[in-house]
């Protein structure tokens, strides 16, 4: 299938929603002039379309291959990944001082969200890279910047984040990777590295000469728990005295995973050590691994939100070229018996509005989450606690949206769509991951409620619901929404922690879709005054997705008050055995 790049609707969201404008008001984000973020946004379009978009089928009927120990990724990747780099798409909002852009991260979400939308599995790569420039940049001591971040900004050298462990799961609190400090030799200062780690996206490939893993190990003696972590930075190959890859680092890739989906995605299991000569060099401080760690994690959960809206994008421009091409029956009611395109029947029709408003909401959710990281980078009140808040919305609601759209865009097709030569069945596959990884998306309603909801004493997400009241002033399905979120809030304050995690994901989602109704809102404002009286057709469509979303969706997420105070007891009125029976 062909991809378009959604530029219009980008540049859009981006002006009045992340008002890029606004932070390019400050110096320290002066070069996101309005030519500039027009220019991104058509480039990187152009670049996905044309890149990414045709290797996307071949990532997935040919996959990563493993052997031996060494990945090899599909035909043209190697190419596609070079081009990426070569055109500075890695370094956007890289830190100047080492090759970066330095532009605001809102930014960098756009190159995910473009390039993502044209080959999901791909655009994983530079997904986990962008995260692992962050924790260096924030944790590393300054030979380890210098000696890192370069290659890795530039997207020359990628990065990985290695977590799990086979016992572990998300409990990463229970991992047995091991540290040993080296007193003596050509790596004194250094340490042993040795365990097992699983699940780790792009730990081995061939598009690179170099790949910098981020490890948490325990050094001897540390605490139980996550208070006893540490993290190390484990390169593949070591570097020589002037910092090129040399000898091999004794990291090996035990095999790759056979996955439901994203195929071109090698998901590695890594051994470290296996030879007893793994090196690695700690970062951040001895049982700084957690601090250091969540720089990383909190941004690869919002980039994962982000997966949601590719995911929706794809599926949906899928659907709606299927839609417009095939024909079938008379529309029901029109006086005709001539068959129509199939977009023209209620229900398809439908489906469609419902997958575009879904998708619009979701980049909404995306960008407003960031715009606020790039708020707290500029030390902005409030920005920090906001974008807080908004990463278990974004990631959680975001992805969930992701899965639906794909299935609706499945069910656009019929039965066609359950054939794999249509593609609607690769949406369906890659997007059910998202909810997932990074923090499955339980973990993120249980963190909303366990962290978030007392953030600041309470008074980050009163911040919060208030905007959303300002905003849904002059409409009662939003503001009973953003009541009802209010209601919940306040009910889990005083609420046990089984109850208030009882009733997590409703809440979770409840509050999301009340965020994203105020977004939503705030565009058929805008649209309705750009438009005045005009005929700019992304505008008329705009006022119609936003108004569905606001008539329809919105009163939805109601229905999900009773659940979300419903407490923990009926969870366990039933014991284990009965349960299972």
């Amino acid at each position: 299938m062909s991809f378009t790049a959604p530029s219009r609707e980008q540049n859009f969201v981006l002006k009045h929603i992340a008002n890029v404008g606004a932070l390019a008001e400050h110096e320290r984000f002066a070069g996101a002039s309005d030519d500039m973020v027009e220019a991104i946004v058509e480039g990187i379009g152009q670049f996905a379309a044309g890149e990414f978009a045709p290797i996307n089928r071949i990532g997935d009927t040919v996959g990563a291959k493993w052997n031996d120990g060494t990945v090899t990724m599909p035909a043209g990747f190697k190419e596609a990944y070079a081009r990426f780099v070569e055109g500075g798409w890695a370094s956007i909002d890289g830190p100047e001082e080492f090759g970066g852009q330095g532009l605001p991260y809102s930014l960098s979400a756009l190159i995910l969200e473009t390039c993502g939308a044209a080959n999901f599995a791909f655009t994983l790569c530079p997904m986990l890279s962008f995260g692992a420039v962050e924790a260096i940049h924030a944790h590393g001591s300054d030979e380890q910047k210098a000696a890192y971040l370069p290659k890795m900004v530039s997207g020359e050298w990628t990065g990985t984040m290695n977590l799990t462990e086979p016992q572990a799961g998300s409990d990463v609190g229970a991992l047995r990777a091991t540290a040993e400090p080296i007193t003596d030799g050509e790596h004194a200062g250094k340490y042993k590295i040795k365990g097992q780690k699983i699940f780790i996206t792009f730990g081995e490939h061939d598009l690179t000469d170099n790949i910098i893993h981020l490890v948490l190990a325990r050094t001897p003696g540390a605490p139980e728990g996550t208070r006893g972590i540490s993290l190390f930075i484990v390169p593949k190959y070591h570097l020589d005295a002037d910092g090129a890859p040399a000898t091999a680092n004794d990291v090996t890739c035990v095999s790759i995973e056979h996955k439901l989906g994203i195929h071109a995605s090698p998901t590695c299991v890594m051994a470290y050590g296996e030879n007893d000569e793994c090196i690695g060099e700690m970062i951040g401080g001895e049982f700084g691994g957690m601090k250091a760690m969540f720089t990383m994690m909190n941004n690869a959960r919002i980039n994962v939100g982000s997966q949601g809206v590719q995911i929706a994008e794809r599926a949906t421009q899928l659907a709606i070229q299927y839609a417009t091409d095939r024909v079938q029956s008379a529309r029901a009611g029109s006086g005709s018996k001539q068959p129509v395109v199939i977009i023209e029947h209620p229900d398809v029709r439908r489906m469609i509005l419902r997958s575009k408003a879904l998708t619009q909401a979701a980049r909404a959710l995306l960008y407003y989450a960031t715009s606020h990281v790039d708020g707290a980078t500029l030390g902005l009140e409030g920005a920090k606690a906001r974008a807080e808040i908004l990463t278990p919305l974004i990631k959680g609601y975001g992805t969930d949206i992701g899965n639906e759209v794909a299935s609706i865009g499945l069910q656009v097709h019929g039965g066609m769509g359950f054939i794999e030569e249509t593609g609607a069945a690769q949406h369906f596959r890659d997007a059910r991951i998202a909810p997932i990884y990074e923090g499955t998306n339980g973990i993120q309603a249980a963190d909303l409620v366990g962290r978030k909801l007392g953030l600041d004493g309470g008074d980050a997400m009163t911040a919060l619901i208030t905007d959303i009241k300002a905003e849904a002033k002059d409409d009662d399905a939003l503001m009973a929404l953003a009541m009802a979120a209010e209601n919940v809030a306040k009910w889990m304050g005083d609420a046990s922690i089984d109850d208030r995690l009882a009733g997590s994901y409703p809440f979770m989602t409840m509050l999301a879709t009340a965020t994203c109704g105020m977004l939503m809102k705030k565009q058929h404002r805008i649209a309705t005054e750009e438009l005045a009286g005009g005929n700019d057709p992304f505008l008329k469509a705009k006022l119609v997705t936003t108004r569905y979303y606001l008539d329809h969706l919105v009163p939805e997420a109601l229905g999900l008050k009773a659940a979300a105070m419903g407490g923990a007891d009926i969870l366990y009125d039933i014991d284990n055995d009965g349960l299972v029976a």
